[in-house]
Protein backbone atom coordinates (compact mmCIF):
# COMPACT_ATOMS: atom_id res chain seq x y z
CA UNK A 1 0.00 0.00 0.00
CA UNK A 2 3.09 2.37 -0.62
CA UNK A 3 1.68 5.57 -2.33
CA UNK A 4 3.70 6.75 -4.71
CA UNK A 5 4.70 10.81 -5.53
CA UNK A 6 1.34 11.94 -7.55
CA UNK A 7 -1.49 10.24 -6.78
CA UNK A 8 -2.20 12.76 -3.65
CA UNK A 9 -1.10 16.66 -4.65
CA UNK A 10 1.37 18.11 -2.48
CA UNK A 11 -1.13 20.51 -0.29
CA UNK A 12 -2.66 17.35 1.06
CA UNK A 13 0.82 15.63 1.18
CA UNK A 14 2.35 18.57 2.92
CA UNK A 15 -0.24 18.37 5.52
CA UNK A 16 -0.49 14.36 6.14
CA UNK A 17 3.66 14.61 7.10
CA UNK A 18 3.04 17.86 9.54
CA UNK A 19 0.16 14.96 11.66
CA UNK A 20 3.02 11.92 10.25
CA UNK A 21 5.62 13.88 12.30
CA UNK A 22 3.41 14.45 15.27
CA UNK A 23 2.46 11.35 15.71
CA UNK A 24 6.25 10.09 15.58
CA UNK A 25 6.55 12.46 17.69
CA UNK A 26 4.76 11.75 20.16
CA UNK A 27 5.87 8.03 19.88
CA UNK A 28 8.98 9.08 21.13
CA UNK A 29 8.30 11.11 23.92
CA UNK A 30 6.23 7.76 24.87
CA UNK A 31 8.43 5.51 24.49
CA UNK A 32 11.29 7.26 26.28
CA UNK A 33 9.72 7.39 29.71
CA UNK A 34 9.64 3.38 29.62
CA UNK A 35 11.43 2.45 27.43
CA UNK A 36 13.55 -1.18 28.69
CA UNK A 37 17.51 -1.64 27.57
CA UNK A 38 15.94 -5.43 25.92
CA UNK A 39 13.82 -3.38 23.45
CA UNK A 40 16.02 -2.09 21.80
CA UNK A 41 17.69 -4.99 20.08
CA UNK A 42 14.07 -5.99 19.97
CA UNK A 43 12.64 -3.17 17.97
CA UNK A 44 15.94 -3.67 15.52
CA UNK A 45 14.57 -7.17 14.66
CA UNK A 46 11.44 -6.36 14.44
CA UNK A 47 12.09 -3.51 11.88
CA UNK A 48 14.21 -6.19 10.40
CA UNK A 49 11.69 -8.83 10.35
CA UNK A 50 8.84 -6.57 8.77
CA UNK A 51 10.89 -5.24 6.01
CA UNK A 52 11.85 -8.70 5.13
CA UNK A 53 7.71 -9.81 5.54
CA UNK A 54 6.90 -6.70 2.97
CA UNK A 55 9.02 -7.70 0.61
CA UNK A 56 7.28 -11.51 0.21
CA UNK A 57 4.03 -10.18 -2.21
CA UNK A 58 1.38 -12.88 -2.13
CA UNK A 59 -1.23 -13.53 -4.47
CA UNK A 60 -4.73 -12.88 -3.43
CA UNK A 61 -6.72 -12.52 -6.82
CA UNK A 62 -6.24 -12.63 -10.59
CA UNK A 63 -3.61 -10.13 -10.95
CA UNK A 64 -3.01 -8.93 -7.82
CA UNK A 65 -0.90 -9.37 -4.57
CA UNK A 66 -0.37 -8.19 -1.03
CA UNK A 67 1.92 -8.08 1.84
CA UNK A 68 2.06 -7.42 5.09
CA UNK A 69 1.61 -3.82 6.37
CA UNK A 70 3.13 -5.16 9.93
CA UNK A 71 1.31 -2.17 12.12
CA UNK A 72 -0.82 -4.69 14.11
CA UNK A 73 1.99 -7.38 14.39
CA UNK A 74 4.68 -4.86 15.75
CA UNK A 75 2.41 -3.13 18.46
CA UNK A 76 1.06 -6.33 19.52
CA UNK A 77 4.72 -7.62 20.18
CA UNK A 78 6.21 -4.13 21.18
CA UNK A 79 3.67 -1.72 22.85
CA UNK A 80 1.92 0.54 20.00
CA UNK A 81 4.48 3.18 20.57
CA UNK A 82 7.37 1.41 19.74
CA UNK A 83 5.27 -0.43 17.55
CA UNK A 84 4.63 3.24 15.54
CA UNK A 85 8.66 3.84 15.58
CA UNK A 86 9.13 0.39 13.98
CA UNK A 87 6.91 0.81 10.71
CA UNK A 88 7.95 4.06 10.29
CA UNK A 89 11.99 3.12 10.26
CA UNK A 90 11.00 0.60 7.78
CA UNK A 91 8.69 2.68 5.22
CA UNK A 92 11.57 5.35 5.37
CA UNK A 93 14.20 2.63 4.46
CA UNK A 94 12.00 1.52 1.59
CA UNK A 95 11.47 5.14 0.82
CA UNK A 96 14.98 6.87 0.57
CA UNK A 97 16.82 3.43 -0.18
CA UNK A 98 14.59 1.33 -2.52
CA UNK A 99 12.17 4.00 -3.86
CA UNK A 100 9.54 2.47 -2.43
CA UNK A 101 7.01 4.95 -2.18
CA UNK A 102 7.25 8.29 -2.68
CA UNK A 103 8.98 10.98 -0.99
CA UNK A 104 6.55 13.70 -0.52
CA UNK A 105 4.08 10.73 0.42
CA UNK A 106 6.10 9.80 2.98
CA UNK A 107 3.82 11.40 5.16
CA UNK A 108 0.65 9.13 3.70
CA UNK A 109 2.67 6.22 3.88
CA UNK A 110 3.23 6.74 7.85
CA UNK A 111 -0.09 7.80 8.43
CA UNK A 112 -1.95 4.90 6.64
CA UNK A 113 0.81 2.09 7.29
CA UNK A 114 2.41 2.74 10.52
CA UNK A 115 -0.32 5.05 12.53
CA UNK A 116 -3.60 3.83 11.69
CA UNK A 117 -2.64 0.00 11.48
CA UNK A 118 -1.00 0.32 14.84
CA UNK A 119 -3.85 2.52 16.34
CA UNK A 120 -6.51 0.03 15.25
CA UNK A 121 -4.50 -3.12 15.23
CA UNK A 122 -3.85 -2.37 19.25
CA UNK A 123 -7.21 -1.20 20.13
CA UNK A 124 -9.13 -4.40 18.49
CA UNK A 125 -6.31 -6.63 20.10
CA UNK A 126 -7.20 -4.84 23.31
CA UNK A 127 -11.11 -5.01 23.10
CA UNK A 128 -11.27 -8.61 22.05
CA UNK A 129 -8.63 -10.06 24.51
CA UNK A 130 -11.27 -8.25 27.35
CA UNK A 131 -13.99 -10.54 25.78
CA UNK A 132 -11.75 -13.73 25.12
CA UNK A 133 -10.03 -16.63 27.60
CA UNK A 134 -6.83 -14.89 28.58
CA UNK A 135 -4.88 -17.94 26.86
CA UNK A 136 -2.02 -17.99 24.02
CA UNK A 137 -4.64 -19.20 21.45
CA UNK A 138 -6.76 -16.44 22.48
CA UNK A 139 -3.99 -14.05 22.00
CA UNK A 140 -3.05 -15.61 18.58
CA UNK A 141 -6.64 -15.30 16.63
CA UNK A 142 -7.45 -11.50 18.76
CA UNK A 143 -3.52 -11.16 16.52
CA UNK A 144 -5.32 -12.39 13.46
CA UNK A 145 -8.46 -10.48 12.94
CA UNK A 146 -6.92 -7.46 14.75
CA UNK A 147 -4.58 -7.34 11.70
CA UNK A 148 -6.83 -7.92 9.28
CA UNK A 149 -9.21 -4.94 10.38
CA UNK A 150 -5.99 -2.98 10.71
CA UNK A 151 -5.80 -3.59 6.71
CA UNK A 152 -8.70 -2.41 5.74
CA UNK A 153 -8.62 0.72 7.83
CA UNK A 154 -5.62 2.11 6.11
CA UNK A 155 -7.94 1.80 2.83
CA UNK A 156 -10.37 3.68 4.36
CA UNK A 157 -7.92 6.30 5.41
CA UNK A 158 -6.40 5.85 1.87
CA UNK A 159 -9.58 6.53 0.09
CA UNK A 160 -10.34 9.63 2.63
CA UNK A 161 -7.11 11.26 1.75
CA UNK A 162 -7.82 10.26 -2.21
CA UNK A 163 -11.30 12.42 -1.55
CA UNK A 164 -8.96 15.21 -0.23
CA UNK A 165 -6.48 15.42 -2.96
CA UNK A 166 -6.54 12.61 -5.21
CA UNK A 167 -4.84 13.00 -8.40
CA UNK A 168 -7.44 10.78 -10.49
CA UNK A 169 -10.74 12.02 -12.28
CA UNK A 170 -12.84 8.44 -10.86
CA UNK A 171 -15.68 8.59 -7.73
CA UNK A 172 -14.43 8.55 -4.68
CA UNK A 173 -17.10 5.49 -3.78
CA UNK A 174 -15.26 3.62 -6.46
CA UNK A 175 -11.95 4.01 -4.99
CA UNK A 176 -13.62 3.22 -1.43
CA UNK A 177 -15.48 -0.19 -3.05
CA UNK A 178 -12.52 -1.25 -4.74
CA UNK A 179 -9.64 -0.64 -1.99
CA UNK A 180 -11.70 -1.78 0.81
CA UNK A 181 -12.37 -5.06 -1.32
CA UNK A 182 -9.22 -5.92 -2.60
CA UNK A 183 -7.18 -4.88 1.51
CA UNK A 184 -10.08 -7.21 3.19
CA UNK A 185 -8.57 -10.12 0.79
CA UNK A 186 -5.15 -8.93 1.80
CA UNK A 187 -6.08 -8.34 5.32
CA UNK A 188 -6.34 -12.17 5.36
CA UNK A 189 -2.39 -12.97 4.63
CA UNK A 190 -1.88 -10.14 7.28
CA UNK A 191 -4.05 -11.80 9.52
CA UNK A 192 -2.74 -15.20 9.38
CA UNK A 193 1.18 -13.87 8.91
CA UNK A 194 0.52 -12.36 12.00
CA UNK A 195 -0.62 -14.51 14.15
CA UNK A 196 1.72 -17.30 12.83
CA UNK A 197 4.63 -14.83 14.12
CA UNK A 198 2.90 -14.30 17.54
CA UNK A 199 2.42 -17.92 18.10
CA UNK A 200 5.76 -18.26 17.54
CA UNK A 201 7.48 -16.03 19.72
CA UNK A 202 4.19 -17.05 22.52
CA UNK A 203 5.80 -20.73 21.98
CA UNK A 204 9.37 -19.63 22.52
CA UNK A 205 9.72 -16.49 24.46
CA UNK A 206 6.07 -15.60 25.73
CA UNK A 207 7.87 -12.75 28.13
CA UNK A 208 8.27 -10.96 24.64
CA UNK A 209 4.83 -10.76 23.21
CA UNK A 210 3.73 -7.08 24.76
CA UNK A 211 0.13 -7.58 23.78
CA UNK A 212 -0.32 -10.74 25.93
CA UNK A 213 1.71 -9.38 29.13
CA UNK A 214 -0.40 -6.60 28.75
CA UNK A 215 -3.46 -8.36 28.66
CA UNK A 216 -2.83 -11.20 31.42
CA UNK A 217 -2.60 -14.25 29.63
CA UNK A 218 -2.13 -16.87 31.68
CA UNK A 219 1.59 -18.55 31.75
CA UNK A 220 3.06 -15.13 30.36
CA UNK A 221 6.19 -14.46 32.41
CA UNK A 222 6.50 -11.05 33.45
CA UNK A 223 10.40 -11.38 35.42
CA UNK A 224 12.86 -9.82 33.53
CA UNK A 225 15.00 -12.12 31.19
CA UNK A 226 18.68 -12.07 31.05
CA UNK A 227 20.22 -9.92 28.15
CA UNK A 228 22.63 -12.91 26.74
CA UNK A 229 18.95 -14.80 26.39
CA UNK A 230 17.19 -11.58 24.82
CA UNK A 231 20.73 -11.51 22.36
CA UNK A 232 20.19 -15.15 21.16
CA UNK A 233 16.42 -14.33 20.40
CA UNK A 234 17.41 -12.03 18.25
CA UNK A 235 20.15 -13.68 16.13
CA UNK A 236 17.84 -16.36 15.94
CA UNK A 237 14.98 -13.86 14.61
CA UNK A 238 18.03 -12.44 12.10
CA UNK A 239 18.93 -15.82 10.82
CA UNK A 240 14.99 -16.60 10.43
CA UNK A 241 14.79 -13.50 8.46
CA UNK A 242 17.65 -13.83 5.93
CA UNK A 243 16.38 -17.18 4.92
CA UNK A 244 13.24 -15.70 4.39
CA UNK A 245 15.24 -13.33 1.86
CA UNK A 246 17.35 -16.04 0.27
CA UNK A 247 14.90 -18.78 -0.35
CA UNK A 248 11.04 -16.74 -0.54
CA UNK A 249 11.88 -13.41 -1.53
CA UNK A 250 12.88 -14.03 -5.10
CA UNK A 251 9.53 -16.45 -5.80
CA UNK A 252 7.19 -13.71 -4.12
CA UNK A 253 4.18 -12.98 -6.62
CA UNK A 254 5.60 -10.16 -9.19
CA UNK A 255 1.69 -8.67 -9.38
CA UNK A 256 0.75 -5.41 -8.65
CA UNK A 257 -0.51 -4.91 -5.01
CA UNK A 258 -3.68 -3.88 -3.80
CA UNK A 259 -3.30 -0.28 -4.54
CA UNK A 260 -1.15 -0.81 -7.65
CA UNK A 261 -4.39 -2.97 -8.92
CA UNK A 262 -6.81 -0.17 -8.31
CA UNK A 263 -4.71 2.32 -9.51
CA UNK A 264 -4.24 1.07 -13.01
CA UNK A 265 -8.11 -0.40 -13.25
CA UNK A 266 -9.40 3.05 -12.82
CA UNK A 267 -7.00 5.41 -14.15
CA UNK A 268 -5.40 7.27 -11.18
CA UNK A 269 -1.80 4.99 -11.90
CA UNK A 270 -1.29 8.00 -14.66
CA UNK A 271 -1.08 10.46 -12.01
CA UNK A 272 2.22 9.00 -10.38
CA UNK A 273 5.56 10.43 -11.02
CA UNK A 274 9.03 9.03 -10.40
CA UNK A 275 10.38 9.03 -6.59
CA UNK A 276 13.00 11.59 -6.08
CA UNK A 277 15.43 8.43 -5.07
CA UNK A 278 14.55 6.49 -8.61
CA UNK A 279 18.20 6.53 -9.62
CA UNK A 280 19.25 4.65 -5.65
CA UNK A 281 21.11 1.46 -6.86
CA UNK A 282 18.62 -0.78 -4.79
CA UNK A 283 15.58 0.59 -6.46
CA UNK A 284 13.24 -1.69 -6.98
CA UNK A 285 14.71 -4.38 -4.30
CA UNK A 286 17.47 -5.24 -7.18
CA UNK A 287 21.43 -4.58 -7.19
CA UNK A 288 22.29 -1.82 -9.95
CA UNK A 289 24.95 -3.86 -11.77
CA UNK A 290 24.34 -7.04 -11.03
CA UNK A 291 22.38 -9.18 -14.28
CA UNK A 292 21.30 -11.76 -12.12
CA UNK A 293 17.65 -10.69 -10.88
CA UNK A 294 17.38 -13.37 -8.38
CA UNK A 295 20.55 -12.87 -7.16
CA UNK A 296 20.16 -8.80 -6.52
CA UNK A 297 16.62 -9.61 -4.73
CA UNK A 298 18.82 -11.19 -2.19
CA UNK A 299 21.43 -8.75 -2.04
CA UNK A 300 19.06 -5.54 -1.69
CA UNK A 301 16.62 -7.76 0.49
CA UNK A 302 19.73 -8.60 3.10
CA UNK A 303 21.07 -5.09 2.78
CA UNK A 304 17.50 -3.51 3.47
CA UNK A 305 17.18 -5.77 6.42
CA UNK A 306 20.52 -4.64 7.89
CA UNK A 307 19.67 -1.16 7.59
CA UNK A 308 16.24 -1.38 9.22
CA UNK A 309 18.06 -3.26 11.96
CA UNK A 310 20.56 -0.79 12.57
CA UNK A 311 18.10 2.39 12.27
CA UNK A 312 15.61 0.72 14.26
CA UNK A 313 17.95 -0.13 17.14
CA UNK A 314 19.68 3.14 17.14
CA UNK A 315 16.52 4.56 17.49
CA UNK A 316 15.45 3.06 19.99
CA UNK A 317 18.33 3.32 21.93
CA UNK A 318 18.63 7.15 21.04
CA UNK A 319 14.74 7.39 22.93
CA UNK A 320 15.94 5.22 25.64
CA UNK A 321 18.94 7.68 26.89
CA UNK A 322 16.39 10.42 26.18
CA UNK A 323 14.65 8.93 28.86
CA UNK A 324 17.30 7.66 31.12
CA UNK A 325 18.88 11.54 30.70
CA UNK A 326 15.23 12.84 31.22
CA UNK A 327 14.43 10.28 34.47
CA UNK A 328 18.12 11.41 36.13
CA UNK A 329 17.13 15.35 35.97
CA UNK A 330 13.85 14.77 37.14
CA UNK A 331 15.91 12.63 40.20
CA UNK A 332 18.57 15.96 40.59
CA UNK A 333 15.48 18.56 40.63
CA UNK A 334 13.88 16.28 43.63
Amino acid sequence: MHIPDGYINLPVSISAAALATGGVGTSIRRVSTALRDRVVPLAGLAAAFIFVLQMLNFPVAAGTSGHLLGGALAAILLGPWVGVLVVTVVIIVQALVFADGGVSALGLNVINMALVTVIIGWFAFRVLMRVLPKTATSAVAATALASWLSVVAASVVFTGEYALGGGGQVAVSTVFGAMVGVHALIGVGEGIISGLVVSSVLASRPDLVYGARAAGVVGVQRSRIGKVATGAFVAAGLAVAALLVGVVAPHAASEPDGLERVAIDHGISGSAVDSATAASPLADYGVAGIGSETLGTILAGLVGMGVAFGVGGALMGAASRRGSAHAHSHEVDA
